[in-house]
Parts: C-alpha cells; sequence; structure tokens
C-alpha cells in the first residue's frame, strides 16, 4: 500500500459541480491499494498517518505534533494510480486491486481510522468517481509513504523504530546527562545514525 501525505492549510474533492467533501488544516491522503495489501498493511498505514509529527507545537516547534495532537482534520482519497507501473510510456494498474475487492477494503481502512480518532474530522472522497481533488499544500510538506511488503521488511521497520526510540530518550535526557554517560566510551557505536537529525539509519542484517 503507498500513501501520499500532504500537509495542507485546506482541502477539498468536487464531483462535477458539487462539492462532496472538504477540510480545513490537516492532513490530505491519497491512498493506493494494491493487489498484495492486507490488513497488516493498513493497519501500519493508519497508524502512521494519524502520528505522523508533522506540524508544529503551541510554541511553534516544527515536527513536533501529530494531526491527531492537534485536532486536525484528515481527507483521503483513494487513488489506484498510486500503483502504476510503466510499460515504456504507458502507465499499467495491474497492481492495483480490483475495484470490488479495494472499495470495501478502503471503506475499511476509513472505519478503522475514525475508530482511532474522531469520526467527524476524517472525511472522504467519491470512490470510483471522477474527481477533482483541490489541495492546498503547507510548506510545501509531502511524505510518501509504503507499507512493509513483508516479514523481512518488518522486522527491519522494527529495529529501525526501536533505534528511534532510543534516539529520542537521549535527546530528551539532555546533553549533560549524555555526556557523562558516554565518557566511559571508547569507540562510537556502529549501530547509531550518522543522518540528519530526525533519520533512521538502517542496520545490516547479519
Amino acid at each position: 500500500m503507498k500513501a501520499i501525505i500532504q500537509r495542507v492549510t485546506k482541502a477539498s474533492v468536487t464531483v462535477g459541480d458539487e462539492e462532496v467533501s472538504s477540510i480545513g488544516r490537516g492532513l490530505c491522503v491519497l491512498l493506493g491499494i494494491s493487489v498484495e495489501d492486507t490488513q497488516k498493511d493498513a493497519d501500519y498505514l493508519v497508524r502512521k498517518i494519524l502520528n505522523l509529527r508533522l506540524f508544529e507545537d503551541e510554541n511553534g516547534r516544527a515536527w513536533s505534533k501529530s494531526v491527531m495532537d492537534r485536532d486536525f482534520e484528515v481527507l483521503c482519497v483513494s487513488q489506484f494510480t498510486l500503483q502504476c507501473v510503466l510499460k515504456g510510456n504507458k502507465p499499467d494498474f495491474h497492481a492495483a486491486m480490483p475495484a470490488e475487492l479495494a472499495q470495501p477494503f478502503y471503506n475499511s481502512i476509513l472505519e478503522n481510522m475514525r475508530s482511532s480518532y474522531k469520526p467527524e474530522l476524517i472525511k472522504d472522497g467519491t470512490f470510483g468517481g471522477y474527481m477533482q481533488v483541490h489541495i492546498q499544500n503547507d510548506g510545501p510538506v509531502t511524505i510518501e509513504l509504503r507499507s512493509p511488503t513483508g516479514p523481512s521488511d518488518l522486522k527491519q521497520l522494527s529495529k529501525q523504530e526501536k533505534q528511534q526510540q532510543r534516539k529520542e530518550k537521549t535527546r530528551s535526557k539532555g546533553p549533560s546527562e549524555c555526556r557523562e554517560k558516554g565518557a566511559g566510551r571508547s569507540r562510537p557505536d556502529p549501530n547509531a545514525s550518522s543522518g540528519a537529525d530526525g533519520d533512521v539509519s538502517s542496520e545490516r542484517e547479519p
């Protein structure tokens, strides 16, 4: 499953001359479901969408709060074209889940999101409809998110998330405490991230 997540000041969906859905500040999510997706993929995407820290806190500190933390809205739009595979210059959509299967699966994702958050703040487009999606991107901030595709990816993902949690705990303790704990170390931790703040480096499998 693939999602394009955009932080927005407002977004809306129209079908013909009718506006079927709109939100103020929050997230606009374009969601592409593949033939291989399962409930685990859906659960992962819902959890990430609702918990991504793409907003500032009350003191203006960036990347600190999620859409749930700020009580913002989410507009989801089903978009099978995200599962496109190019054959030369022609797009092929055989990797996308067929509509008769994708629609109930997509509806279950929306229900999962509503039950995990505030149902009145989760909006939707028109599944299978010819839509005009109006997005006022804030930043711009756009995140591409893919669900894990197999056991090895899930294992790697778990390692990365644990590593990120360790980094966040270290930052919350402050520099003085970190220096005291690190004073006795003779070698750097080979598993530590060397990327930008907030990034997580991948660990090598043995």
